[in-house]
């Protein structure tokens, strides 16, 4: 049966700031709330802990402002993480049901299996994890800007839905996400998945590429460095994002001022096509790509020539 995990997490990070940050987590959970809703979006049961914190020896003053909670409190009603950890994998994965995860915003899976790696608890989530961005779909089905994105309490607020607990508490925020997760027109949305890229490719095999109605995605394996990265004929090639036709390219790649590749190629039956590369760091050590292919018009393609071109005259003037 498949099951909706609706996930939201509290953390805590270094209270003097970046200098004393530990760099392998430098968000430490100090709560894990999450709601279970059936095929449905019913309601089925709940999952609340503290987490006694380990890393960090003090709360950062914006955290306690937010979350309200000292260190003291954690430490008398928090349980050790691979405890708490373990108990949560076994709610979500109980035998006959099929979870898929989902959050309010795109960093809670990423910081969890971060956590996760920290304190040597194997990585239980599928590969690639694909998971639901409840905040996303909201602004889909809610927004007049596809780029808006809003806080979990102007979302509430926005729908007039009832206050009954706190924000910034994991249990009352994943709460409030499933309450918001059962006002959207969810079957017309279910196609836009999210892919967290925790655990990026690290082969040719792994190599990730996944369609959406006007827009693809391809994310590549590692390189050891962006030249070579962007000397690959895949990471280069773009292909339309309806047919899955090889294009020629109008505007060839080209890095704008923020390390962004652009492109723009045009498919003869569904019309032009941006492309846009953006480099990452891996985890372990080299970098990989994330490409998407998206259907535009002619004024998305004049813009990217005059952004060409104005980059090359800024680089010739310097």
């Amino acid at each position: 049966m498949r099951t909706y995990i609706v996930l939201d997490l509290e953390w805590n990070q270094s209270p003097i700031g970046k200098e004393g940050a530990v760099e392998a987590i430098p968000f430490e959970i100090i709560e894990i709330g999450a709601v279970k809703l059936d095929e449905n979006l019913e309601y089925m049961s709940k999952f609340h802990e503290f987490i006694s914190p380990v890393v960090y020896n003090d709360i950062h003053h914006r955290i306690y402002e937010l979350v309200h909670i000292d260190i003291n409190y954690l430490r008398d009603k928090g349980k050790k993480f691979l405890s708490v950890i373990g108990k949560f994998k076994q709610w979500c994965y109980m035998e006959g049901q099929e979870p898929m995860f989902c959050t309010w915003g795109s960093m809670d899976l990423s910081e969890l299996q971060r956590n996760m790696a920290y304190h040597k608890q194997e990585n239980f989530f599928e590969y690639p994890l694909f998971y639901y961005d409840i905040q996303k779909l909201f602004t889909l089905d809610k927004c007049e800007d596809p780029k808006e994105r809003l806080p979990l309490e102007k979302a509430v607020r926005f729908l007039g839905l009832p206050i009954k607990g706190e924000f910034h508490h994991a249990l009352d925020d994943a709460y409030y996400t499933s309450l918001l997760f059962s006002k959207i027109n969810f079957e017309a949305l279910k196609v836009y998945k999210s892919l967290d890229l925790y655990r990026s490719p690290d082969s040719k095999e792994e190599e990730i590429y996944v369609k959406f109605p006007e827009y693809a995605k391809y994310v590549s394996r590692g390189f050891s460095s962006r030249e070579v990265l962007m000397e690959d004929k895949t990471v280069k090639d773009m292909l339309c994002c309806k047919c899955n036709r090889m294009l020629r390219k109008k505007v060839r790649w080209f890095v704008d001022s923020q390390k962004n590749y652009y492109c723009i190629a045009q498919c003869p039956e569904h019309g032009y096509v941006r492309g846009k590369i953006r480099i990452r760091n891996k985890q372990s050590k080299g970098y990989y790509a994330i490409k998407t292919m998206r259907l535009v018009g002619k004024k998305e393609l004049d813009f990217i020539k005059t952004k060409k071109e104005q980059l090359r005259l800024r680089r010739k003037n310097t």
